[in-house]
């Protein structure tokens, strides 16, 4: 066989490992940089899920989205309605040509991030400085969360049933917060602790001012100054603290990365890198699929899906039953022939860091959208695996389509895992894979995405509602 028989073989036998940016014309890389642009706009301006869902519920009504109403009539082919659930989760939904007992069409991610959280009595002074008492949020390297300029971003409910939202730290001239750390010179004893104890949960204390009261017969000076701004700027009390929902968030822009700008650098990526594509692909939908499409934008991912925001609770398995009677059908009826991509993230091949990945079965950095068969952790505990038959059809879906994609998997046998939404959703008798963006720095103030991929995701949820 000669050499050019050889490669030709190669080729046909071999799971091409090349680099995205070579099955990708300028012009279409050209498309890819302007959607991250509007991507990056999104992900600096809603870093929370609550700002999220309010934003996304806003561009749905902007498209024509109306609220569902579960005791009107059927709908038809075309009509878009949305189901905002308590501020934090949020279904969108464009009826299909075919009634909804031959299935719809779902892309479920998250919308939360890993974070610092107040806690309920947060307000405190020590050693002539205030500080917050904070619960962390998710899975993070607490180290992480140090010496960084953090911004508040929440809500706070007053004692007669109003609120006040709160956004600190992002807007030029804003004050911005901080978890201080202890100088090397005096860290010796913090070098002796594990890496999970470098900063414990207790150390996360958030330094809020400084200067006391002007009044020199009063005890908790500086708290009460504190206190004093926050009443004069926003009328709460310390007792509002107790009905809040308070966030600190990392006070980075969203930025391109490398000199070639082929990265994106920011904070929240983790699953904001693909609610917002399957939010635009629904948003998209200009004329009625075939298939009714649903894009689920959740929250709770982070702690487990659980709460009544979260995917492991019933309000989209509601949602799909209030659908189908519409049409006089069961719930069962819909989600037994439905279909899912569970969007979100995988762990992209860090070369920095290469031991915790099997790199043969590791997402690489622009190589396109990673489809991820199963997550889990040891002998694929905690996890849906999807069918050989379900992925070949979106493996069939995809290429077909002209959507770069990868497999990948959360790190080797033993030493790797995490969960997803998936199988809260294969739970119900939908057919369901994971199909997300990989990422870089992962659960940390600051991750890394890639253009290219960030795009083939949008792409890949895009050509799901639409075939």
């Amino acid at each position: 066989m000669s050499k050019d028989e050889t490669k030709e073989l190669k080729k046909l036998l071999f799971n091409p490992k090349d680099n995205g940016v070579d099955f990708m014309s300028e012009e279409e890389l050209k498309i890819c940089d302007d959607f991250c642009e509007g991507y990056k706009k999104f992900l600096y301006e809603n870093k929370t899920e609550r700002e999220f869902a309010a934003s996304a519920l806003k561009l749905a009504e902007e498209h024509g989205f109306a609220p569902f109403d579960k005791f009107g009539k059927a709908l038809e082919a075309g009509d878009k309605v949305y189901y905002a659930n308590r501020g934090k989760s949020l279904i969108l939904c464009v009826k299909g040509k075919k009634g909804v007992q031959e299935g719809v069409r779902i892309s479920a991610a998250h919308i939360d991030s890993p974070r610092i959280d107040l806690k309920q009595c947060p307000v405190y002074e020590d050693g002539a400085l205030g500080f917050f008492k904070t619960h962390y949020y998710g899975g993070i390297k607490k180290y992480q969360w140090t010496a960084i300029p953090l911004s508040l971003h929440g809500r706070i409910v007053k004692n007669d049933g109003s609120y006040v939202d709160v956004r600190i730290g992002e807007d030029a001239g804003d004050p911005k917060f901080c978890i201080t750390d202890i100088l090397p010179h005096l860290g010796r004893e913090q070098r002796e602790r594990k890496a999970s104890d470098i900063v414990k949960g207790e150390e996360l204390n958030v330094v809020i001012g400084s200067r006391p009261f002007k009044d020199d017969e009063e005890s908790d000076r500086i708290k009460l100054n504190i206190l004093n701004i926050l009443y004069e700027k926003y009328g709460i009390v310390e007792r509002d603290f107790l009905s809040a929902e308070l966030e600190l968030v990392p006070a980075f822009t969203v930025d391109d990365l490398g000199f070639d700008r082929s990265l994106i650098g920011g904070y929240g990526h983790d699953d904001r890198v693909c609610s917002y594509p399957a939010l635009q692909a629904i948003l998209g939908l200009e004329e009625a699929p075939e298939y009714t499409a649903i894009t689920v934008l959740t929250d709770k991912e982070e702690t487990g899906s659980d709460g009544n925001t979260g995917l492991n609770s019933s309000y989209l398995k509601y949602f799909i039953e209030d659908l189908a009677r519409l049409e006089g059908y069961e719930g069962r009826d819909v989600l037994s022939n439905s279909k899912c991509l569970s969007a979100d993230v995988n762990a992209a091949f860090d070369p920095t860091w290469p031991g915790p990945f099997e790199k043969n079965n590791a997402s690489i950095i622009n190589n396109g959208v990673c489809v991820t068969k199963f997550t889990g952790a040891g002998g694929k505990g905690g996890t849906s695996d999807a069918s050989a038959e379900y992925a070949g059809f979106v493996r069939q879906l995809l290429e077909e389509n002209g959507v770069l994609w990868q497999t990948g998997e959360l790190g080797k046998v033993d030493a790797g895992g995490g969960g997803t939404v998936a199988m809260y959703i294969a739970n119900l008798d939908v057919e369901v894979i994971d199909v997300g963006v990989p990422v870089l720095s992962m659960h940390s103030p600051y991750e890394i995405v890639s253009k290219i991929d960030t795009y083939m995701a949008y792409k890949a949820f895009k050509v799901f509602f639409e075939k």
